[in-house]
């Protein structure tokens, strides 16, 4: 398996990483997270059955039991952990508690897959420039939890989905990748999601599969996939 290297400094909320990967090397292996139904992690299982992808999901994790994104991942026989918020009495510690249940599994890239929580210090120490996570519009425009409907009731005639290297901040992390999805005069907030969800489905596939597979940098704002 290729080597990572890894050089950071802070500026601002987001680091300056730099990530490269040997060539030739075998499959590259994921931990997703989530927290919801998993219908960006499906997307994932069903890239990942192709051996032609080149990525392993090595174990999908959670703040939460219970919930369909686990069952997906039980049904396509990927290991699986649970790691509740509530379990912790500080919420640093939970944090290092997930770190060290994702590190159990050596992932070359952690995905955000509809993943509730904020990843802290202790999380970001260990895999700060190699988490991405996905966000329901054109990024640096509309973060937060409401980016359709945001867009929508600003009147924009194009919003779409971003996907980014997570950083300290909300939505704030270097953009890897971006999706661009036309708003109809006859949108609501629930079609124009939908139209959203399934861009942001297929560029998440994409782009994971290429940053796993040929390796990627992160200097200063600027992600290149090698």
């Amino acid at each position: 398996m290729g080597r990572w290297v890894a050089q950071v400094r802070r500026r601002i909320s987001s680091p300056i990483v730099t990530h490269k990967t040997q060539t030739g090397s075998t499959t590259g292996s994921i931990v997703v997270l989530v927290s919801g139904c998993g219908t960006n992690l499906q997307a994932l299982i069903d890239a990942a059955a192709n051996p032609g992808y080149g990525v392993r999901i090595a174990a999908v994790g959670a703040d939460r039991d219970d919930i369909a994104g686990l069952t997906r991942a039980r049904r396509a026989g990927i290991p699986t952990f649970v790691c509740p918020v509530a379990d912790f009495p500080l919420r640093a510690e939970w944090d290092a508690a997930l770190a060290s249940q994702v590190a159990a599994y050596h992932p070359r890239l952690v995905v955000l897959a509809g993943f509730m929580k904020l990843t802290g210090e202790a999380f970001l120490r260990q895999f700060g420039g190699r988490t991405v996570n996905t966000h329901p519009a054109l990024l640096p425009s509309f973060p937060g939890i409401k980016g359709p409907k945001d867009a929508l009731e600003y009147g924009v005639k194009v919003t779409g989905a971003t996907l980014f290297v997570v950083d300290a901040g909300v939505d704030t992390g270097p953009i890897v990748a971006q999706t661009a999805v036309k708003v109809a005069d006859d949108d609501t907030v629930e079609t124009l999601h939908e139209r959203i969800k399934t861009a942001e489905r297929q560029m998440l596939v994409d782009y994971v599969g290429r940053m796993v597979r040929d390796g990627y940098s992160v200097k200063e704002r600027k992600v290149t996939i090698s």
